[in-house]
């Protein structure tokens, strides 16, 4: 009346402009975009002079019994515009998750770190993890593990290390070196479930300061049962960081070199381990086996700033997680529809998942519904995992080969000192297993990349290079001389650690990308609870019965043909490579590519 329709149609743009941008999905019962809502206080003074002219009108008109349908109707309406303005803040609050997420992983310009490359990553996670095996290593080495007290001929020699402080026989010792599994394969699981709904970098950053603690508990330690929980407390921190590090370097690794990146970080299996033998043997000798766990703890100390401090990396398939919690109210299919009569069905997932985002007071039903939630989640993607058979063997063999490599990681610079007389041992074992876990780990990744990074070509290099390694191992112990025994060994062990990123490629290859946090958490749990958690204790208990290390080092690596058997089943079980399969949440892989935030194709090609 008192303004023209453009005018006031540039006055609600003006309002607009200042307001949060609203994008409506299809279906939502929210106004077009050609008529949009006016947020509250600002109309202007003409159009509310036409509502009340409109309102006084329509009043006189109306019959008694039309303003009763009227005011019958008024709920519905209320109702309507009540759905229409929660879904408009549905929308707006999907907007906001989207934006956290960009935020949350770039810079506030928008660009991008450019010294944050997927070489770069690869470098840290590899240091990362040969810290964590240093520990393993520091543990079974003599100057950190020590002896008992021996008495013999009326004379008694103190005892050294952790055994001679704490006087634990050889089953306890075995014990020590396994406890630290039981955190891990509790929580590597947890972990696992947690990717789903965390961001994966930030629970590497949480496992890490986890272990730091733990392992400076393990050097103020008093008793046996005091370092046994502190070292219960390390495999928790390791477990987030095994169960996600390998799918992170899967996802940023080149095509044709994905096999030698995972070959590079499992290298630092063999390395850490025999670093920890020398860097136990050095440390624990002159300082004293308390100050190297304080010193692994402050060397760690770096990382776990880094953890939290860097914008974290999205893991393909997960990256969008937290949008799915709101996407349902957005599907026209499951939103709430009102039929007729005004009778509201109230559909899964709608208007109401919007107040389940709302915090609420605590309370144990709640609490008890999430977590059957999450069990049931949880139970859904273990059924898919263990149904693919490719995985399933891959880990059979995959046991069976780390029950030999963890008993020959803690008792062999001790069997060795038995067997030879090895003056040094520890400087021993811990100079073959770096030179030799490095080219072995090395060469069976690039082989894989060479002849084919397929499943079929992964297991004909775990089965013929595992059935060799053994071979060469057992004819080791079969020797009298030292010299004999190192060269058979050594060709044992270069063959042995081919298989360590083969084997993990089969892992992540073989199902659903969704699954890989999983997959390897489901491994890494297989492999300790069956196979190098019982290991130790049970080679311990086996020498305290017949008292002959050479017997007891020729039972154990005769295990190692049951794995060659395992994975050469597996050549002739049909396998897909799922890898460039669609994710949990139908998301191309094309797509997921571009969710990583830090590693975009620019940098990729740079650092390459």
């Amino acid at each position: 009346m008192g303004e023209s329709p453009v005018a006031a149609q540039e006055a609600s743009d003006d309002a607009h402009a200042n307001a949060r941008v609203v994008v409506v999905a299809a279906g939502s019962p929210v106004e077009s975009a050609s008529e949009p809502l006016s947020p509250p206080g600002s109309a202007t003074p003409a159009a509310e002079a036409d509502q009340e002219d409109s309102k006084r009108e329509a009043s006189a008109e109306a019959a008694p019994e039309e303003l009763k349908q009227q005011q019958a109707a008024a709920p519905v309406e209320a109702k309507q515009e009540a759905a229409a303005g929660v879904q408009a803040m549905a929308v707006t609050v999907v907007r906001d998750v989207e934006a956290g997420l960009d935020s949350s992983t770039s810079d506030q310009g928008g660009d991008k770190p450019s010294w944050f490359t997927p070489k770069r990553l690869l470098v840290i996670f590899c240091i990362i993890n040969m810290l964590n095996y240093v520990d393993r290593g520091a543990i079974a080495s003599n100057g950190v593990n020590g002896s008992r007290k021996n008495c013999s001929g009326g004379t008694c020699s103190s005892g050294s290390g952790i055994q001679g402080d704490f006087d634990l026989t050889n089953a306890q010792d075995g014990v020590l070196s396994s406890a630290f599994m039981v955190g891990l394969l509790v929580a590597s699981l947890i972990f696992a479930s947690l990717a789903k709904r965390h961001n994966p970098f930030r629970l590497i950053g949480v496992g890490l300061l986890v272990w730091t603690f733990a392992t400076a508990g393990c050097g103020a330690s008093f008793d046996f049962w005091s370092i046994t929980i502190c070292r219960m407390l390390v495999g928790v921190g390791e477990a987030s960081f095994i169960s996600l590090a390998a799918p992170f370097i899967d996802d940023n690794a080149p095509v044709s070199q994905k096999t030698a990146w995972l070959a590079m970080f499992y290298m630092c299996i063999p390395t850490g381990i025999a670093l920890g033998y020398v860097y136990g043997g050095l440390v624990g000798g002159t300082l004293g086996w308390r100050a190297a766990f304080w010193g692994e703890s402050i060397l760690m100390v770096p990382f776990v700033i880094l953890g939290f401090v860097i914008k974290p990396l999205e893991l393909k398939g997960f990256a969008h997680n937290r949008i799915k919690e709101y996407g349902q109210m957005l599907n026209p299919d499951v939103q709430d529809q009102i039929n007729n009569n005004g009778t509201k069905h109230a559909m899964p997932g709608g208007i109401n998942d919007l107040a389940g985002k709302v915090p609420k007071r605590f309370s144990f039903s709640r609490f008890g519904q999430g977590l059957m939630t999450e069990i049931g989640h949880f139970s859904k993607d273990m059924k898919e995992l263990l149904q693919e058979k490719v995985f399933v063997i891959n880990v059979l063999g995959y046991i069976s080969y780390n029950f030999v490599i963890g008993s020959y990681s803690y008792w062999g610079p001790k069997a060795g000192q038995q067997i030879y007389h090895m003056v040094s041992a520890d400087l021993m074992f811990g100079g073959i297993t770096i030179v030799c876990g490095i080219l072995g780990t090395l060469a069976g990744g690039f082989i894989h990349d060479k002849v084919g990074s397929t499943i079929p070509n992964a297991f004909r290099l775990l089965s013929g290079a595992t059935f060799l390694g053994a071979i060469f191992c057992f004819a080791a112990f079969c020797f009298k001389s030292l010299y004999g025994f190192i060269i058979f060994f050594s060709i044992g062990e270069i063959l042995v650690f081919a298989t360590q990123a083969p084997v993990n490629f089969v892992c992540l290859h073989s199902i659903k990308p969704h699954l890989r946090p999983l997959s390897m958490a489901v491994s890494t749990v297989s492999i300790h609870i069956f196979g190098d958690v019982p290991s130790s204790p049970l080679v311990g208990l086996v020498q305290d019965k017949i008292n002959n290390w050479r017997s007891t080092a020729l039972l154990l690596t005769s295990i190692l043909f049951i794995a060659a058997v395992f994975w050469f089943i597996g050549m002739f079980v049909p396998s897909v490579d799922r890898f460039k399969e669609e994710s949990e949440h139908a998301v191309p892989a094309a797509d997921r590519s571009n969710l990583r935030p830090l590693l975009d194709d620019n940098e990729a090609r740079t650092s390459d």
